[in-house]
């Protein structure tokens, strides 16, 4: 009797894991089938989005004329003596008036700009430098501003506000970044860049003037 329970037991168990090897063999087919039916859907639906995507914000084709002209080549001897970086924020609008909601078209402009400052060692004459009881006397060219641009990488629109009939002015982008500039280059000024270019420029030709012998340079404009 104990036997055939036994047996019938083992049975049982058999069969029991012959059902579960047909039902997950079964799974697994129909899930293969269900990937290899939706994976061309799949690769489709990922290929027009991504489509769509380049069709919304497509990247731009920069492509440079191979022709490039040298109109001027000049000798330079410049000492730059200081740098500064400015940030400006800069607003630009027209037709802000009562139909500005309708016409009208503004943007926020950040600046980031570059103002290099020296003197310009081209324009020291012979003359400039003399000798008087054995100490030299040096008569510097004024300090000036070299180079006062804006850093493209840098500098964006922040926000621009066009109305409800207008595609806002091509131009006005343009017309930020020439006041900006401008501007950069003022706020440079305003902050004593040329004094300080002045000094920087006196403090390192004093040492320069001192190496070849002549220590204690007395410069003047």
């Amino acid at each position: 009797m104990k036997k055939i329970i036994a047996f019938l037991l083992v049975l049982v168990l058999a069969v029991i894991g012959t059902a579960y090897y047909l039902i997950q063999s079964v799974r697994q087919s129909a899930n293969n089938a269900i990937n290899e039916m939706v994976l061309p859907y799949q690769k489709s639906n990922s290929a027009m989005q991504t489509q769509i995507a380049g069709f919304l914000h497509p990247t731009p084709t920069i492509i440079p004329d191979p022709v490039t002209i040298i109109n001027e080549i000049k000798s330079l001897a410049r000492l730059e003596t200081i740098q500064y970086s400015v940030e400006k924020v800069i607003t630009a609008q027209i037709g802000q008036d009562n139909l500005g909601f309708l016409f009208g078209d503004k943007l926020l402009f950040v600046a980031h700009g570059l103002v290099i400052a020296g003197i310009d060692m081209g324009k020291i004459r012979p003359e400039d430098l003399t000798m008087v009881n054995g100490v030299l006397n040096v008569r510097l060219p004024a300090a000036e501003i070299f180079i006062a641009a804006l850093d493209n990488n840098k500098s964006y629109v922040y926000n621009r506000e066009t109305g409800l009939f207008t595609q806002g002015d091509r131009n006005l982008e343009t017309n930020a970044r020439q006041v900006a500039e401008d501007e950069i280059r003022k706020a440079a000024e305003a902050d004593g860049i040329l004094n300080l270019a002045q000094q920087n420029a006196e403090s390192y030709l004093a040492k320069f003037f001192g190496a070849l012998g002549f220590p204690n340079p007395v410069f003047s404009k």
